[in-house]
């Protein structure tokens, strides 16, 4: 596409064979702009959106060629991860065993049992997104950086953002303010939620994180037993596709804790796994273990990363948050 064509096309509606019905139509689909039309696929275009496959491929190939969605070397796709920021934990041990902290444009997944730190890590998150970026967080003068809290499991309490927004010298109700926080009831709300999200930004919702406490909760008790466990994971994958598309496209970070089930052949000294298999365990970037050590200790593993060694980082929850020893 030639320089000046892509001048001339600033939204949906600026598309070849795009009028507003069909414009529309992507939008009720979660695509408000050109970079959510260039991550989405043929099949959701015509599923979703009710575009013939022709037009739907003709769609994604304007779109992609617009965002620069093309070959290119690695020394440009180097230059382009300048993008990506963090977010602290507030331990300089576990931001060190993240590289560096929460890293947007990505998956971080906190696997561990109850009491491991998992729901007080996913609420520290939710915090220290909103401190100033020379601080380690992710807002900048006159634009607080804001959250979205998915909690399907009841876990979420307002009371313990107050208190760490204390001890990071945070005012506790603009902190509160700038968490968007959502009760999810079943994993099909669950999905509709985050599908919602887009809409949310683009209405101007400077939202940086997204925090879901368990990932994995609705569908585990919604699909029991083996003839169930295909469309199970099938829905999950789905699910997973939107939020690292969210997260690409929005340079945003994702956190998302999960419960674990028992390994009969030995994981670590808890005998212990992630639920969901295969499908999360392969859509998540950051796969963190985290178990309960000594003198109100815990230990974090980092089991998984693109570009990490697997190691250990040792941090602790006081009342004003997740510190270090």
């Amino acid at each position: 596409m030639e320089e000046e064509e892509k001048k001339q096309i600033r939204d949906l509606e600026d598309l070849p064979g795009v009028g507003p019905k069909t414009a529309q139509k992507l939008r009720e689909a979660g695509i408000f702009s050109l970079e959510d039309l260039a991550v989405s696929s043929v099949h959701e275009l015509v599923e979703k959106a009710g575009l013939g496959e022709e037009t739907a491929k003709k769609l994604l190939e304007i779109a992609q060629d617009y965002v620069g969605q093309g070959f290119v070397s690695a020394y440009d796709f180097y230059n382009s991860r300048k993008a990506v920021e963090r977010i602290t934990t507030g331990s300089k041990a576990l931001d060190d065993l993240l590289g560096g902290g929460v890293e947007t444009q990505a998956l971080i997944e906190a696997f561990g049992e109850f009491g491991s730190g998992k729901t007080q890590l996913g609420h520290q998150l939710s915090v220290n997104v909103q401190l100033p970026k020379e601080r380690g967080g992710l807002s900048e003068p006159d634009k607080p950086a804001q959250a979205v809290y998915i909690d399907t499991e009841g876990t979420f309490r307002p009371e313990r953002i107050v208190q760490m927004a204390k001890g990071v010298e945070l005012d506790p109700d603009s902190v509160l303010k700038n968490i968007i926080f959502i009760r999810a009831y079943n994993s099909d709300h669950q999905i509709s939620i985050v599908k919602k999200i887009p809409s949310l930004i683009h209405e101007g919702k400077n939202i940086r994180l997204i925090v879901i406490d368990s990932i994995t909760a609705h569908f585990r008790a919604e699909y029991i037993g083996r003839s169930n466990l295909a469309e199970r994971q099938q829905k999950l994958n789905q699910h997973l596709r939107d939020l690292l598309k969210l997260a690409t496209v929005y340079n945003l970070a994702v956190y998302v804790t999960n419960q674990v089930m028992a390994k009969p052949e030995g994981f670590f000294a808890l005998d212990q796994q992630a639920v969901g298999g295969h499908i999360l365990a392969h859509a998540i970037t950051y796969r963190i273990f985290l178990r309960k050590g000594k003198d109100r200790t815990r230990i974090a593993r980092l089991i998984d990363a693109p570009h990490l060694p697997e190691r250990e980082a040792v941090f602790r929850i006081s009342e004003e948050g997740v510190r270090d020893v």
